[in-house]
């Protein structure tokens, strides 16, 4: 069985709250859609909406003819004396999916006609759209509430169209109260009283089954099915394309879209929308192809034990093991395999210890994080004759910066308290007066460098590399911690034991 893909991204997923795309996004989004995505149908607009909305639609369609794809990009209209199909036509448009009244209640309380005038006057958009040389097709809106409180109109309806020149019928659950079962049974009962009929499935997902009813409309043999890229839409939204294309596992199907372009897709929509795609969103977020736990990443190292069928290929992507206070020595291997970087047994235990301890402090560790780890455990590995025993920095508006530190040099404990311009100038002021009370020379900041490895969030690693001199020669020092104060000051302990004989520069 193979399965017609109609997306509306750019229609019923423009109509989440605070979306709406340029023209040319709108265009960029239409061309990777049919061209590398595969989908068989995009609807693309509403008629009638705006005169930027006229702009976009016409470049779409312009494209569309120049490409041979003018009969699978459509354009939702209204039952509206003709005002719709005149738009669509100027627009360049080849399809109309008009939107009729699939329940009673809407067809009473918001047309307030009776089913002999409603069909009259579908028939007659229908007529004249053919006469233009268009393609028809038909939503019922409402009809999954029309089915539960009144399929005797839903059924009368469809028996006075069901000979009409429209190529689909749509069925919409407008409102999302369907669930599986329901919508096998209500599907059955179209299908049974008019065979032959090519019906669209259009979910949406306000019990958060619209997944599930989709499962259930391609179970009971529906012919196309409704989608948004990363389940945009309406309210709750639709079925998320990347979702149907996951049901393949399950029900024998095919379609035309191609797996390994469903991330492309689904980042770009995300960048144009301006919502985020959620890191959890099967088969396109962002972790669902990272395991986590350390346990994990070593069963997969002994014979993929923790993979299934969706394999991160398919789509494009690999398997990524996160690095924090869950990780394990694999999932740190695997990362360094990755990185093309080799660590002796005791050297990866260091690491492993360092990854667990930073993970305590920060969330996420990114695998760009783990040569700075590397770098500065290696540099790091000897317990000096300097000791931070404790610091307390603070800052107060309108106030200077104090830090209180207690320190151990050599066996014995110092403590002393200082203010500075800065925090970090508050604790070498501190430092200074130990060391002045010591007789002991500190070398000469000369460059303070502060870097943050790839990702750039707020709680990303910092990386703080300082150059010092004595006078005859220069050294540098680096720091890596969750924060800036924490790293200069890690920086700073390494100085101190360099100029106590110990190896802790760069």
């Amino acid at each position: 069985m193979k399965l017609e893909i109609l997306d509306t991204t750019l229609r019923d997923g423009e109509q989440t709250s605070g979306v709406a795309y340029t023209p040319g996004e709108k265009l960029t989004i239409a061309k990777l859609l049919l061209e590398e995505v595969g989908v068989d149908r995009i609807e693309i607009a509403s008629a009638r909406i705006s005169e930027g909305e006229a702009i976009a639609v016409t470049k779409i369609t312009e494209w569309a003819a120049n490409n041979g794809y003018s009969d699978q990009v459509e354009i939702l209209g209204f039952i509206d004396g003709g005002k719709s199909l005149n738009w669509i036509q100027n627009a360049g448009g080849r399809v109309i999916n008009l939107l009729c009244k699939g329940s009673l209640h809407h067809l009473k309380n918001q047309l307030k006609k009776s089913i002999s005038e409603h069909i009259a006057d579908i028939k007659r958009e229908v007529k004249a759209a053919v006469e233009a040389d268009m393609i028809v097709n038909l939503y019922l809106e409402d009809w999954s509430n029309g089915m539960k409180n009144s399929p005797d109109y839903v059924f009368e309806l469809m028996e006075a169209l069901r000979h009409e020149p429209i190529k689909r019928f749509m069925l919409p659950d407008t409102l999302g109260i369907l669930n599986p079962l329901l919508m096998a049974e209500y599907l059955t009962a179209m299908q049974s009283r008019f065979p032959g009929i090519h019906f669209d499935s259009h979910c949406h997902n306000d019990y958060d089954l619209a997944v599930g009813n989709t499962f259930a409309a391609i179970q009971n043999g529906i012919n196309g099915l409704h989608c948004t890229v990363n389940g945009l839409g309406e309210r709750t939204g639709n079925t998320p394309l990347a979702s149907i294309i996951g049901l393949r596992d399950h029900l024998d199907f095919e379609c035309n879209v191609q797996e390994k372009k469903l991330n492309k897709i689904s980042q770009m929509v995300a960048v144009f929308s301006g919502i985020e795609t959620p890191h959890n969103q099967p088969l396109v977020g962002k972790n669902v192809f990272t395991q986590a736990c350390g346990v994990h990443a070593d069963g997969d190292a002994k014979g993929n034990l923790y993979k299934n069928e969706l394999l991160p290929e398919r789509f494009g992507r690999k398997m990524e093991y996160a690095l924090g206070k869950t990780s394990g020595k694999a999932s740190i291997q695997k990362n360094l395999e990755d990185l093309g970087i080799s660590l002796s047994s005791e050297k990866m235990n260091k690491v492993t210890r360092r990854v667990v301890e930073l993970g305590d402090k920060k969330s996420i560790i990114t695998q760009d994080d783990l040569p700075y780890i590397v770098s500065d455990v290696l540099g790091n590995g000897v317990e000096g004759k300097v000791k931070i025993l404790n610091y307390y920095c603070t800052l107060v508006h309108n106030m200077h910066p104090v830090t209180m530190l207690k320190i151990e040099i050599d066996g014995k404990v110092y403590e002393e308290t200082a203010t500075g311009d800065g925090l970090y100038d508050a604790f070498m002021n501190a430092v200074r007066k130990i060391y002045e009370g010591l007789s002991i020379n500190l070398p000469i900041l000369t460059n303070y460098r502060i870097h943050i490895p790839p990702g750039g969030n707020t709680d990303a690693l910092v990386e703080n590399i300082i150059t010092w001199s004595d006078g005859k020669k220069e050294f540098k020092t680096r720091g890596l911690e969750a924060d800036q104060q924490a790293a200069a000051i890690s920086a700073t302990l390494k100085m101190l034991n360099k100029i106590h004989g110990e190896d802790f520069s760069f």
